[in-house]
């Protein structure tokens, strides 16, 4: 396991005042009170500059583990959330104050052009953003990742931004997909990767539907393969396609 530098604990973007602070204190001792959190990889996560970050997501308690992973190495957690979500009182500033990214899940020419703005804002503030390239909780009923959206791609192409695949296994312990929070016996174990960047200079400035298709699948086989490495088992041959299993793609899955 690897163990974090004291140049990334003094990161110039964590020691600069912000909401972050007053959540931090919150959120991250109320994790820790859940999950006993075990880091690798955290030289992966860029010191500084702008990133998208392309977690697996198989429980509702990922985001706060994911953040907590992120703000110990130095970086601010900013994850890419619905639009709607920003018209929601005190919600709404909160997600604003901290520079979370709003996203639309319509497939317009708008939407694309919001990526592009984003993307923009990304390299001009040297930030990162959390995408789940699954787009929800996985319906794999083993927890592997499923098909990917291409998201993540899309904003890492339109910003020529690293794609830094991570991968953790153990939430679910406290969380079960769909299930109740566990309070009982506290401080799980929870195992989290950062893999190095994930090579798409292939696809580099190019937005076409197939290309970012082929790109998801590059970044999704690396969240994969990491995933397997924490589990010490081979991942299926075939990723889980909601679609043929005649599920909806968002939202609350049916048992």
């Amino acid at each position: 396991m690897t163990t974090m530098s004291p140049r990334r604990r003094a990161s110039r973007e964590k020691s600069r005042p912000s909401v972050f602070w007053l959540l931090g204190a919150i959120v991250v001792p109320l994790t820790g009170w859940f999950a006993k959190l075990e880091i690798s990889g955290g030289d992966n996560l860029p010191e500084e500059g702008p990133y998208v970050l392309a977690p697996n997501h198989n429980s509702e308690f990922d985001p706060l583990v994911v953040a907590v992973a992120v703000w110990r190495l130095g970086r601010a957690p900013r994850f890419m959330a619905k639009e709607s979500l920003f018209r929601v009182p005190v919600l709404g500033w909160a997600l604003r104050a901290t520079g979370m990214v709003p996203v639309s899940r319509a497939a317009t020419s708008a939407a694309a052009r919001e990526t592009i703005r984003t993307a923009e804002a990304l390299v001009e503030h040297g930030r990162g953003v959390i995408v789940y390239p699954e787009g929800s909780l996985t319906r794999d009923p083993d927890l592997w990742p499923m098909r990917g959206k291409t998201g993540a791609v899309r904003l890492a192409l339109a910003g020529d931004l690293p794609v830094i695949p991570v991968a953790h296994w153990g939430v679910q312990e406290i969380l079960p997909r769909y299930g109740k929070l566990r309070v009982w016996p506290p401080r799980k174990r929870v195992r989290m990767v950062f893999g190095a960047p994930v090579d798409l200079s292939e696809f580099r400035g190019q937005q076409q539907p197939a290309v970012l298709a082929r790109a998801t699948e590059v970044v999704m086989d690396r969240v994969t393969d990491l995933v397997a490495d924490l589990r010490g088992l081979s991942a299926p041959t075939e990723r889980w396609n909601p679609s043929a299993h005649g599920q909806t793609e968002t939202g609350r899955l049916d048992s």
